[in-house]
């Protein structure tokens, strides 16, 4: 049974994420995690069935003799950050990111904060789907583990998020509107943009449970939008549920192209000589009009499968320090080892501080080529080579397509681009079509 996709195991929680499989996948990592220092952290985002997954998962670890550390709603990043910092064998994190609601996900960290690559997630689920080996590993007696919940460790992440900012500069006089999604950047993030000194204005920090991303943060990006101009802000910043993607509004309200925004900081870094041999890793989805700006600027580019911890192994392979997705997730590895909403942020408030320029003037570096995107519901994910023949033939020399099943969710992506709009609309119409037929 295959249980990982390409950022851990998500689902419908209830449904596919039960207290069973938390129990199972709890079981399996701990295992997996040999005891060192005999402790695990785990922290989870807004969702009502984070208490269900977060307590099977406390239930199966303590029986493995490993002592939990609890520390509730904390946004992804800080998990990677935490996991390292207190000394822990392993992170978990209880999140589905940007789905709705009623999904769960449970992401893994090893002991120094990284993602696990596919062949550690391969071997843990060997050990899921072997119970009789799990259920060999249980401890008894004085063996038997402990929780407990700590509420103060908060302190430590903000405190090192702080330093990815600027020493020198700070954000008097900036007018920011904050949309947390309801989720679990809802504490920390007002808390950091207000220490540096910025006017701060949140919205969506009231999480009850089931409204995380409820026509908010970075999948509706329109609301803050409204806010950003409504308020006169300098810049708006939208977290998805877990606070590892960033959306970006500038001060005309206008949604800022992921892309931009890589290449508007890679050249920020580079002058600030901070960019590690000179190059930097985004995606197979980011536009062509990226790629030409960087290569101007003498920048690098190599282009990774989409997920931050396939571009964060580029980074690493590579040796450099910067890279992202069109999506939002941007990695500063000197400062976070997976994306980080909030540091991304800061990284844009520098980049506006140091030349005093508006967020609308200094986030937009290059114009982008067309693009064209459709997700498709899909039942049943069949394999996209035994399409090849038909789709193929569909799609015109000069335009650049990506097609791919999304790793979280049920879905076929399609992203088209090229020079010809007209030419993009009719293709994709043509591909919808083509895909509706054979695999909806």
């Amino acid at each position: 049974m295959k249980i990982f996709g390409t950022d851990g195991i998500r689902g419908e929680a209830g449904k596919d994420i039960t207290p069973f499989t938390a129990l199972r996948a709890g079981l399996a990592a701990g295992i997996y995690f040999k005891k060192n220092t005999n402790k695990i952290l785990i922290g989870k985002d807004t969702r009502r069935s984070g208490y269900m997954i977060e307590n099977a998962m406390v239930s199966a670890l303590t029986s493995l003799g490993y002592n939990v550390i609890q520390i509730g709603p904390m946004p992804t990043p800080a998990i990677a950050f935490l996991t390292e910092d207190m000394r822990c064998d392993a992170g978990i994190m209880i999140s589905a990111s940007h789905n709705p609601f009623y999904d769960n996900g449970i992401k893994f960290f090893d002991h120094s904060g990284y993602k696990l690559d596919e062949s550690k997630e391969e071997q843990i689920e060997q050990i899921f789907n072997d119970i009789d080996f799990m259920k060999s590993h249980f401890k008894t007696r004085t063996q038997i583990g402990y929780s407990k919940r700590i509420d103060d460790v908060v302190g430590r992440y903000i405190v090192h998020i702080k330093n990815s900012f600027p020493k020198n500069l700070n954000l008097k006089n900036i007018r920011i509107v904050v949309d947390t999604a309801n989720g679990a950047g809802y504490k920390v993030a007002p808390i950091i943009f207000n220490e540096l000194g910025a006017d701060v204005i949140t919205i969506n920090d009231e999480p009850n449970g089931y409204n995380i991303n409820e026509s908010c943060g970075a999948m509706h990006p329109e609301n803050l939008s409204k806010k950003v101009v409504e308020f006169r802000a300098d810049v708006g910043f939208a977290l998805d549920g877990d606070a590892d993607r960033l959306v970006v509004v500038d001060d005309k309200g206008e949604v800022v192209n992921g892309d931009k925004i890589l290449g508007a900081l890679a050249l920020f870094l580079k002058n600030e000589k901070n960019l590690l041999n000179n190059g930097i890793v985004s995606t197979i989805m980011s536009n062509l009009a990226l790629e030409e700006f960087l290569k101007k600027q003498k920048i690098d580019l190599i282009r990774s499968n989409v997920g931050d911890k396939f571009v964060l192994e580029a980074m690493i392979k590579n040796n450099y320090n910067f890279g992202g997705e069109q999506s939002g997730h941007i990695i500063f590895s000197d400062y976070s080892k997976t994306g980080d909403g909030i540091v991304s942020a800061l990284q844009v408030l520098a980049l506006m501080v140091k030349h005093n320029k508006k967020s609308s003037e200094i986030l937009n570096p290059f114009e982008l080529y067309p693009q064209v995107q459709k997700n498709i519901n899909v039942a049943v994910k069949k394999p996209l080579s035994t399409l090849e023949n038909g789709y193929l033939k569909l799609i015109s020399p000069e335009i650049r397509h990506v097609i791919r099943y999304s790793g979280t969710e049920n879905k076929l992506r399609i992203l088209l681009e090229g020079k010809n709009p007209a030419k993009l609309e009719s293709t994709l119409s043509d591909l919808v079509a083509f895909f509706k037929k054979e695999i909806c």
